[in-house]
């Protein structure tokens, strides 16, 4: 994929300027306002901002958040798991096409399981993905139950319910397991983190200014890649804006050749929200090159190419209603132009 047009990256702050005569700014600002706060249809809203053209040219906030405010990313967080996977490939450090290096998989069908099955969500591994009815919900398990204390053991030890690679199935435990398998290269041992600390903070958010953002850790050492990234909205952006640029940051490239379009490359459709999924990142399906990181109660960051755009949007939204505030954040992007080829 070719970088966005706009070539201005942000220093410590954001540049901040009014949105360009050619964007509809009143449609902008009506579905920002409609969001904002605590609403009937949409939930909460905690904050809502947009990158044009490499400006922050919309954003509002709830009261008591603000533009300093660290908020949680839930899954979201699963494609800076999918950035980590990249710059670690650009090492020489993995191989997506390589089997996963687990040993408990030897002796069994899992040992066919690649790092590239883990990434799209086709290891075949047995999962419940249910953040409500915690008696069946194996992420629920894995985070406050049982797997707390290691969530990447209680993953591996899922037996297989399909044939490898033959079924896509939503699974936070796949994205703790990549991210144990990131920790073991980097040279971690049992409950160290000191390798994949650095590795996060020093190669992904200092290389990207991200100043707000901290990422957790279980007692094994293992950085909880499914869900725990805390970071300001504006700083979340600029996750989004180094995916909008080809994973190049002001002139460096941060993430290897042809990995953002490897982030897209579509292995299904999601029946339940009619979105793509590519490796760790969701598609939306009208919006030509898109990429959009997903997290619980409606976290977004989202990435449109072709309107040189980055939208954010946090808050607390109950599951029947995220199909609002995702209609609300597609009729935000329709409000800029399509003015990019890619």
């Amino acid at each position: 994929m070719p970088l966005a047009s706009n070539t201005v990256f942000p220093s410590a702050e954001w540049v901040v300027g009014k949105p360009d005569a050619d964007v509809d700014a009143n449609r902008l600002q009506s579905e920002i306002d409609g969001v904002i706060g605590d609403r009937e249809n949409t939930g909460t809203t905690l904050a809502v901002l947009a990158i044009h053209r490499g400006r922050l040219v919309a954003e509002a906030y709830s009261e008591g958040t603000d533009s300093n405010t660290p908020l949680i990313s839930w899954s979201m967080a699963k494609s800076f798991t999918h950035a980590l996977v990249g710059i670690a490939v650009g090492d020489d450090l993995l191989n997506p096409d390589s089997t996963a290096p687990i040993e408990q998989w030897r002796n069994d069908g899992r040992r066919e399981i690649t790092l590239q099955h883990l990434l799209n969500m086709r290891s075949g591994l047995s999962w419940v993905e249910d953040y409500v009815d915690d008696k069946v919900s194996n992420v629920i398990e894995m985070l406050f139950g049982s797997g707390k204390d290691d969530h990447a053991a209680y993953a591996i030890a899922q037996p297989l319910a399909d044939a490898v690679g033959s079924k896509w199935l939503y699974s936070s435990g796949t994205t703790n397991i990549i991210c144990r398998i990131i920790g073991d290269v980097l040279g971690d041992g049992p409950g160290s983190r000191d390798q994949i600390f650095a590795f996060i903070n020093v190669r992904l958010f200092d290389a990207l200014g991200m100043k707000s953002a901290t990422a957790r850790f279980d007692l094994a050492g293992t950085f909880v890649g499914s869900s725990y990234v805390f970071a300001s909205a504006a700083d979340f952006a600029r996750f989004g804006y180094l995916y909008l640029n080809d994973g190049v940051w002001n002139g460096r490239r941060i993430l290897p050749e042809g990995w953002v379009d490897h982030a897209r490359a579509l292995t299904a459709v999601d029946p339940e929200s009619g979105l793509g999924y590519g490796a760790q990142w969701w598609t939306l399906p009208n919006e030509t090159m898109s990429l959009a990181a997903c997290g619980y109660e409606g976290q977004y960051i989202i990435v449109a190419p072709t309107r040189d755009l980055v939208l954010v949007r946090l808050g607390k939204t109950p599951a029947e209603k995220r199909n609002a505030v995702l209609g609300s954040l597609i009729s935000m992007i329709e409000s800029f132009p399509v003015t990019n080829t890619v």
